[in-house]
């Protein structure tokens, strides 16, 4: 096979040969008949400047194989088990509440997460133990509301082995409807991982189609300079970040496949961004078998991929149940704290008047969750006759800043107006910190990480300042806890950094946020 790789600045132009043709005809059944010219990524468009871009919000794609046929098939399973055993007459009326309690529990047991080799009889285990504390509980609740229609233990026992093997025969019928599918039409992946161990990855999945993942690419984090002509299964070695990239776009990608950590090293955790903004699912596969995952959900039961132990890489924040919680908690206790702290700020707008002169509230254009923009609240800290420039950095003991300024912003008594920005939505209770466009393009292009911080909406405090990184302190080091906020969120964090910043509150700090 022949393949020739060129990579500049503006872009790169590969083609491959009929050795790839060869490949791609084999992932695909009935396409031996009929040789097509494939070209894995195509030519650029034109020349585009690498610069530093604010986080997107990630693109939906329509997956194949979405959870609605699962749900389908245990609410088949719980409907079919009140109605088909004699016995459970009382309980058929309540089906529906049922089958929504069945839905729970199984998303709590990781049931509908995605997985490249699903089994229904490794699920058995898993499913029996639903159904039995879902009967169970039906059970208790009926003996205390109507005595008299208790279920026995007979019925009891029948009807969790029923819905056990129901809800089994069915998950195993929508599986192999999706090899089917698979089979047909697999779905564009790229391979992201150093040396032979993505080369292997890659040529399991080109071997196997009935995985449902076509690679169309080989991302090598090992390579810095060069591309390789071949990945080793018909497919081309991607080096760039333009390039992986362009491939992403051209092909349609829609997973991803790591073969180590994204945390590894900062050129493959730089890839998740790209891949979440294009709305690819993320998988990690295990060559070596030897990887330890930290900060990760794992699934259950475990999903391999030929041999290989894989799972997919689920991000922690998109649960839109918590996330309205959580701005309902936002705009609720901001709008508390807005009047509670009334006589606080009517004191420093006074003070502010005072000692600086006109102009009390500080505007200023900062960027906010997924890089989109907002005008941020504050009272003023510097002299009337000083301008807070957007591309300047403020630092403790800055000669422009009032007394009264400077008490301001190391009690964090300026921050007080941003309540508003809470109650707007433009900003949440607890979050990272909003940054001027001009910073969050300049430390977006140093710290691979801190681009990724936009995931969330911004906040007052965070777990980064109730750490002391305030003011004129390390950059990395704020979006490494912006970043493990965000990847290990939930209510009770919010809470927890909520109390720490009010028992805080009036401890001066050296800097501003």
């Amino acid at each position: 096979m022949t393949s020739t790789t060129t990579t500049g600045n503006a872009g790169i132009n590969t083609t491959i040969s009929t050795g790839l043709t060869a490949a791609v005809n084999a992932v695909t059944p009935g396409a031996t008949a009929v040789r097509r010219s494939v070209t894995a990524i195509h030519p650029p468009r034109g020349p585009k400047a690498d610069q530093a871009r604010t986080a997107l919000r990630p693109q939906r794609v329509r997956r194949r194989d979405g959870i609605l046929p699962l749900l389908n098939a245990d609410a088949l399973a719980v409907v079919a088990t009140a109605a088909a055993l004699p016995g459970l007459e009382p309980a058929r009326g309540a089906a529906a509440p049922l089958a929504l309690l069945l839905a729970a529990l199984h998303a709590q047991a990781g049931l509908y997460r995605p997985r490249l080799a699903p089994s229904a009889l490794l699920e058995l285990p898993a499913l029996a133990g639903r159904a039995a504390v879902l009967w169970c509980g039906a059970a208790a609740v009926l003996a205390a509301v109507a005595p008299a229609e208790a279920l026995g233990w007979g019925v009891l026992l029948g009807a969790v082995c029923l819905q056990a093997v129901l809800a089994c025969a069915g998950r195993g019928f929508v599986n192999q409807l999706r090899r089917r599918t698979h089979l047909r039409r697999p779905a564009s992946a790229l391979v992201v991982g150093p040396g032979a161990g993505a080369s292997a990855v890659a040529a399991a999945l080109h071997g196997r189609p009935e995985y449902g993942l076509r690679p169309v690419g080989l991302a090598d984090t090992a390579v810095r300079t060069g591309a390789g002509a071949d990945g080793g299964a018909g497919v081309p070695v991607l080096v760039t970040h333009e390039d992986i990239r362009r491939a992403v776009i051209q092909n349609s990608v829609q997973d991803a496949v790591f073969t180590r950590p994204p945390e590894a090293d900062e050129r493959t955790a730089s890839l998740v961004r790209l891949f979440h903004d294009h709305g690819c699912r993320l998988w990690l596969a295990d060559p070596a078998g030897t990887a330890k995952i930290t900060g990760m959900r794992v699934a259950q039961p475990a999903d391999q991929l030929w041999g290989y132990a894989v799972q997919p890489l689920l991000p922690r924040p998109a649960r839109p149940v918590e996330r309205f919680a959580k701005r309902v908690i936002d705009s609720s206790l901001a709008a508390l704290a807005l009047l509670a702290a009334a006589p606080v700020m009517g004191a420093c707008a006074l003070a502010v008047r005072v000692s600086d002169g006109r102009g009390v509230i500080f505007r200023q254009e900062r960027v906010g969750l997924y890089g989109r923009p907002f005008t941020l609240l504050k009272f003023r800290t510097l002299r009337a006759d000083a301008h807070e420039s957007a591309t300047r950095w403020t630092v403790a003991g800055d000669c422009r800043m009032s007394p009264i300024g400077s008490f301001l912003r190391k009690s964090s008594l300026d921050e007080l107006p941003q309540l508003w920005n809470v109650v707007r939505g433009d900003m949440s209770l607890v979050g990272p910190r909003p940054e001027r466009p001009f910073f969050v393009a300049k430390f977006s292009s140093v710290h691979p990480g801190y681009e990724a911080r936009h995931r969330m909406p911004v906040g007052i405090t965070g777990l980064a300042q109730i750490n002391g990184l305030r003011g004129d302190t390390s950059i990395e080091d704020r979006a490494r806890f912006d970043n493990h906020y965000i990847d290990t969120w939930s209510l009770w964090q919010d809470l927890w950094i909520l109390a720490r910043t009010a028992a805080s509150f009036f401890r001066f700090r050296l800097g501003g946020s």
